[in-house]
Parts: C-alpha cells; structure tokens; sequence
C-alpha cells in the first residue's frame, strides 16, 4: 500500500507535511536517527546528488551534519543541533546552515500498526519559506517513497 506525501503551507512562515507510513513509530524514528539508515533514504535518487556523509548525535544539545555531492570539493551540508529528543514520538532541531534556515520538528504518531508523521518547519520569513519550497512538492514525496521502501525491508527482518 502506498500513502501520499501532502506539503501544506500552513501560513506566511510555516509548512506542514504529512505521511503515513507502513510501520510502527519505532522503526520510523530509527530510520530518522541512525546514519546508517538515513544515508539509504534521505537524498532523493532523481536528484543525482547522493548523501556523502551523515554524522548524528541524536541527543538534546546533539549536533548533526549531512554533506552532499559527488566529492568533498563539490559537496554542500546541511546541520545544526538536536532540541528536543523524544522516542519514538518526537523530534526538533535547527538548520544552522544559513540565517534563514528553519526550526523543524517531526511527530510519530502510532496508527494501527502504522506511523503518522507530521514534519513542521517555522522559517524566519516569508521568503525563506518561499526559496525553501523549491523543488520540495518533487523531493519530499520521492524521499518518503524511498523511506517506505527502506521500511519494508526493516519490517521484514525485524
């Protein structure tokens, strides 16, 4: 079975997307702390762009890193620092990784054996949002496919 990916814009500064996905909160919140597992879904294939790097220190005050490219002179990261770490319902860290970078928070809530996931991010402004929103209505729903499918393989052997 396979669930829509729905991006919302909730107002002037804030986006909201949700999800449903074919496991329970637990596997989902491990597939969004351990390196290991990001590194296999979070950089969307089509992009041609993989996932060089994930360092994780997936505790409050933790710090994360995530460097894409081809090769580290071409590379680009993304990071900041864990707010609030929660298992396996909840999430918040920063995107450091420039001043109009947003505040994101992910929920994992248990339904019937499945986990829906509400990824809020608040931007400093409306322009922000607006540059952040490129290329995201294509992105975010190919990398919850491929999160789905990584999730099958996780169900199956746990």
């Amino acid at each position: 079975m396979t669930h829509r990916t729905t991006i919302e814009r909730k107002s002037e500064r804030e986006l909201v997307v949700t999800r449903i996905f074919n496991g329970p909160p637990r596997l989902v919140f491990e597939a969004w702390t351990t390196p290991a597992l990001m590194t296999q879904w979070w950089a969307p294939k089509s992009s041609g762009v993989p996932l060089l790097s994930c360092e994780m220190d997936v505790r409050v005050g933790g710090q994360y890193r995530l460097a894409f490219g081809h090769d580290a002179a071409s590379s680009f990261a993304f990071f900041g620092k864990y707010l609030e770490v929660d298992p396996p319902s909840r999430l918040v860290w920063t995107n450091d990784e420039s001043e109009d970078a947003a505040v994101t928070t992910v929920t994992f809530e248990e339904r019937d054996g499945q986990t829906l996931l509400v990824l809020h991010e608040l931007y400093p402004s409306k322009a922000a949002l607006d540059e952040a929103m490129v290329g995201m209505e294509d992105g975010m729903p190919e990398q919850f496919e491929q999160l789905d499918a990584l999730l099958a393989t996780l169900g199956a052997s746990a």
